[in-house]
């Protein structure tokens, strides 16, 4: 039979190959056409996956149990520069030169009592001698606000009429968030949050600004970002590592992301951003996104180094070199392959091993609605009970099922076959979900954010991005709304900077007052 050919015509002359060539000819044309009804499905038909009526017809086929049917700092001014017909005025410098004419402003005068004037050498009370001022932008939504910081300066006028060496007292400054600049905490909260929540890049920021009167420029606010994120925002970061550690129950989930200049990387090579975040059971969620430039498997290792407990992942190998991790499947994967060989099947038929395929996941998931306001004890005990008989009749129908491997019903046939393990591991613990739609609901902001902003400039830019993420969407896990978390946070870390060594930690999401409450509906 390998031998026999195959004699094709056409309308101009005939085309004899072997046997073995026509079937590989074939399969790569059914397999094409697989990968069209898909695309079309995803297209233009319905996107849910759950299970017809029709589809749940085909398991009471199969298994027909009662019980299963429960239902940078910013660069020096340049000269001014000829440009064609105009000449580049040089700017001074000041938050006055970009800001629009009718710009409120307000100014707050910083004194000191009596008591703190007292001259040391004579006794008397020091007189005012002149101020400094010190200017920065704050950014309310809707508003642009000049604020200025007034700082008197004192000297004892006594001392000076009596020729004595005169003491000159000045009023403590707030430390500054980027030393020489006229950045405000509430302008970088607004500039990340809008960019990394609201899907905002900068150059968009900056035709709004711009439009308004505000000369700000897109330059200038990347040099803020990746300023305060290396500043103050990666410290708190990194004790959110640290915390996620402790926890044993984790998700974990990546995603590609382009970076146009990095060392000994080309502009069109894949880089990646991963996911890390706390389940259900975290009294206060943590949501850590890593960039890295590749999607090798020492990432998470390296990231999850010290980690003791469940991992849960979609199934790529990459995560099966965390060591002390038992890992979890995802059985809405699972699901997704099943619902793919359903979509690919052409119009007008049916593919009963897909159909019962997706009503197994499918009766799956409704038995966890049912069990969702049970204890972790009381929801693990009705898992043996009712999902562990659905799980053995579905291997042991697996296992009676083929199909071409390279096909939709075969990647959804093997994918079952081989992640068994890892997919019937969440029996273990009644805290363990069934899927990880947590870690692809995390990681979906980023991704709709990328569709705007395409790509990160450079590494550094990307690592960026991942600590401020990583801090909003942690802020909103925990109830709080991510610009005011942003805000207080930038304001009180370089206070407490100075005296406190670990001041990070006081700063996580968990500790923020109520003013950072979201006003959610």
């Amino acid at each position: 039979m390998e031998n026999k050919v195959i004699s094709e015509t056409s309308n101009t002359e005939m085309v004899t190959i072997p046997r073995a060539e026509y079937e590989d000819l074939k399969a790569q044309n059914q397999w094409l056409l697989e990968q069209l009804r898909v695309v079309k499905s995803k297209q233009f038909g319905s996107s849910s996956e759950k299970a017809s009526e029709e589809v749940y017809g085909q398991l009471s086929l199969l298994f027909n149990e009662a019980e299963v049917y429960a239902e940078a700092s910013e660069k020096a001014e340049e000269p001014a520069i000829e440009v064609r017909s105009h000449t580049r005025q040089r700017k001074s410098g000041k938050a006055r030169d970009i800001l629009p004419e009718n710009a409120k402003v307000v100014e707050e005068t910083h004194t000191l009592s009596e008591e703190e004037r007292i001259c040391p050498e004579c006794g008397e009370v020091m007189q005012p001698i002149g101020t400094e001022v010190q200017e920065k932008i704050q950014i309310i939504p809707a508003q642009i606000i000049l604020h200025r910081d007034i700082y008197v300066t004192y000297a004892c006028q006594n001392c000076k009429e009596n020729n004595i060496s005169t003491p000159i007292l000045q009023t403590p400054k707030e430390p500054a968030l980027i030393p020489g600049s006229y950045a405000s905490a509430e302008a970088v909260a607004h500039f990340g949050v809008q960019k990394l929540s609201m899907g905002s890049p900068l150059y968009r920021q900056e035709q709004e600004w711009n439009r308004q009167g505000f000369m700000i420029s897109r330059q200038t606010m990347s040099n803020w970002l990746i300023r305060c994120s290396d500043d103050w925002m990666a410290p708190v970061y990194d004790e959110l590592h640290k915390q996620l550690l402790e926890h044993d129950l984790l998700h974990a989930d990546e995603t590609e992301l382009q970076v146009l200049h990095e060392e000994g990387k080309d502009a069109k090579s894949r880089s990646y951003m991963w996911l890390y975040r706390t389940s259900g059971d975290a009294e206060h969620p943590i949501v850590l996104y890593e960039y890295a430039p590749g999607r090798g498997q020492e990432y998470p290792s390296a990231f999850l180094a010290g980690f003791q407990g469940y991992l849960q992942t979609d199934g790529y190998s990459g995560y099966n070199a965390v060591k002390g991790a038992i890992h979890v499947g995802c059985w809405a994967h699972a699901r997704r392959k099943f619902d793919e060989a359903l979509r690919a099947v052409p119009k007008g038929k049916r593919s009963p091993t897909a159909e019962q395929g997706v009503a197994y996941c499918s009766q799956l998931f409704k038995l966890e609605e049912k069990f969702k306001d049970l204890s972790p004890e009381e929801r693990k005990e009705q898992r043996l009970k009712q999902e562990k008989p659905v799980l053995d009749a579905m291997l042991a129908w697996a296992n009676t099922r083929n199909a071409a491997p390279k096909s939709k019903l075969g990647i959804a046939l093997n994918y079952l076959k081989n992640q068994w393990n890892d997919l019937a591991a969440y029996l273990q613990d009644g805290r363990i979900e069934l899927s990880n739609n947590r870690a692809e609901r995390s990681i979906k902001p980023f991704v709709i954010s990328r569709k705007n902003f395409l790509f990160a400039n450079t590494a550094r830019g990307a690592k960026s991005s991942a600590v401020m993420f990583s801090l909003i969407e942690t802020a909103k896990e925990n109830g709080l709304d991510p610009y005011r978390y942003l805000t207080w946070l930038l304001n009180e870390a370089p206070r407490l900077a100075i005296t406190d060594p670990d001041w990070a930690a006081s700063l996580v999401p968990q500790y923020a007052p109520a003013l950072c409450k979201a006003h959610l509906t």
